[in-house]
């Protein structure tokens, strides 16, 4: 890029601060916090900071299954969007990539940007970037060319989606971005769409082994709304709720607190039951289990449940299940 469309650049940030855009832009607002709040020059070429091998490691380790659990999901979104020039990569929270796919003849270009494993890309280093924004507005988001603060990272097309861990907190990102001055509006709105959705996938991934003993239920469901995707709670064999997603989370009101006392699923869900015909509808439930366990042989299925077999025809009469 050359001087001229540099200075141009800074002028139009500039501009755009000197006025009340701020107010109603977010992207501005991310301009304005790079500039007055982390004092960042959009002119200024250094490329990011990289961390050392043993700190990128160690923020490998701090992400702990995800990276594993992501794999495939990136594997997946990589062969829909690498032929066009664009690389992957999943960041953790602090902005570093950890992970990434890319074409070797593409390489060269991703790794002088700085789109390599280990580099910084928060927006208090980089200013307003696809990762670091979507990171500080914990958002979906594109941020296209000369959307970017730095003048150096203009070339540079880059969507990207959180990901929120179990307990409704910002974990990682999926980036997918592009250098490729050929790139249209429609294939990143495409991109987006991709991108997203792998990010869900992980996170619904990532949710059901964070309980992996518990019945895992899709909330939206019950629900209308766009709010509501991955809309996930855990529910445990007594049918109490141990554990909600950020969507969940938003959409019933919960918190850590109201999630570590005891909650019916059936109430949250509203779908209310009298005690007593749930009792009925709990035994009925145990008893046509065991039947089943034991082919329909009554006796044995009697045995199972630590009770006579007369015992267990009373049982079955009084609730109808022959």
């Amino acid at each position: 890029m050359g001087r001229l469309h540099e200075g141009l650049h800074a002028e139009h940030i500039q501009t755009a601060l000197a006025g009340d855009a701020a107010a109603q832009s977010a992207l501005v607002a991310s301009w304005g916090r790079s500039m007055r709040l982390y004092g960042l020059n959009p002119e200024e070429h250094t490329p990011p900071n990289v961390l050392t091998d043993r700190e990128l490691s160690e923020a490998r380790e701090r992400l702990g299954s995800l990276i594993d659990t992501a794999s495939g999901t990136l594997d997946r979104l990589y062969t829909a969007v690498g032929g066009a020039g664009c690389c992957v990569l999943l960041a953790d929270k602090e902005g570093v990539p950890v992970d990434r796919r890319g074409y070797a003849g593409d390489d060269t270009t991703f790794y002088k940007i700085g789109l390599w494993t280990g580099a910084v890309w928060s927006e208090e280093s980089e200013g307003t970037n696809g990762i670091g924004t979507a990171i500080a507005e914990q958002r979906s988001m594109t941020i296209h060319r000369d959307q970017h603060f730095r003048s150096r990272n203009t070339a540079l097309s880059c969507t990207v989606a959180p990901i929120f861990d179990h307990r409704g907190r910002l974990m990682a990102v999926i980036d997918v971005s592009s250098a490729r001055s050929d790139l249209t509006e429609d294939f990143v709105k495409l991109i987006a769409m991709a991108v997203v959705d792998a990010a869900r996938r992980v996170e619904a991934e990532n949710f059901r082994l964070a309980f992996p003993k518990a019945r895992i239920v899709m909330a939206g469901d019950n629900i209308a709304g766009d709010r509501v995707v991955n809309a996930l709670i855990a529910v445990d064999q007594d049918d109490l709720v141990i554990g909600a997603s950020r969507s969940a989370r938003h959409v019933f009101g919960l918190t850590d607190e109201s999630l570590s006392g005891p909650l019916p699923a059936a109430n949250l869900l509203g779908q209310e039951i009298d005690p007593e015909r749930g009792f009925a509808s709990a035994e009925r439930s145990v008893i046509r289990r065991a039947l089943s366990n034991a082919g329909g042989n009554v006796s044995l299925a009697a045995g199972m449940l630590g009770m006579s077999r007369a015992t267990l025809h009373r049982k079955l009469k009084r609730l109808g299940l022959n």
